[in-house]
Parts: structure tokens; sequence; C-alpha cells
């Protein structure tokens, strides 16, 4: 974990070292934030969407007669873990291209 966290500082510098102004600075730090985001979401969704599966397989393998049942509702469980994923997409581009603080 120190060594995401040098690395993210590390990469950092670069995009707070170029003089300019303020607009140079606001850029940067939406690119880092919108990267750092974007990370999050997908490691989090990931991580849910790992749980939800292993749960639905444990399910079927207990109850084989519940299979489709089972299967209906973590897809629409996968669905909506993917919508957060998704939701952040669209934020770290309104901040990459649409960025308001400009």
């Amino acid at each position: 974990m120190k060594k995401i966290i040098l690395l993210t500082l590390a990469f950092a510098s670069f995009a707070f070292g170029a003089e300019g102004d303020a607009t140079t600075t606001i850029q940067a730090v939406s690119v880092l934030a919108a990267v750092i985001g974007l990370g999050i979401a997908a490691l989090g969704g990931a991580i849910g969407m790992g749980h939800a599966t292993a749960a639905t397989i444990l399910g079927i393998a207990r109850n084989p007669g519940l299979g489709s049942k089972l299967m209906n509702t973590m897809f629409i469980a996968v669905a909506m873990i993917e919508a957060q994923v998704i939701y952040t997409f669209v934020l770290a581009v309104i901040a990459l291209y649409g960025n308001p603080f400009l």
C-alpha cells in the first residue's frame, strides 16, 4: 500500500511540476482525481461482483432447484454494481473535458 501511495505522489509531482497559471493546476488536479476515482470505483466494483458471484455459486451448490432464480437476482445485482462504476466514469469524463471549475 505504501508503494502505491508513493507512486501516486511521484506521478502527481509531474502534474504539479509544470509552471503555469491556475488553469493548468486545476487541469492537473482534475486528471489526478479522475484517475484515482475511476481506479477506486473499478476496484470496489470488481470486489462486489466477485462476492455476488461467489454467493450465487454457493447458493446454487446448496440448492440446485433455485438456480434460475439465483442467477436472475445475481445478474440484477451485478448490473447495479456495474452502473456505479459507469457513473464514476461519466463523472471522470465530465471532470476531464467539461470541467466546471475552469
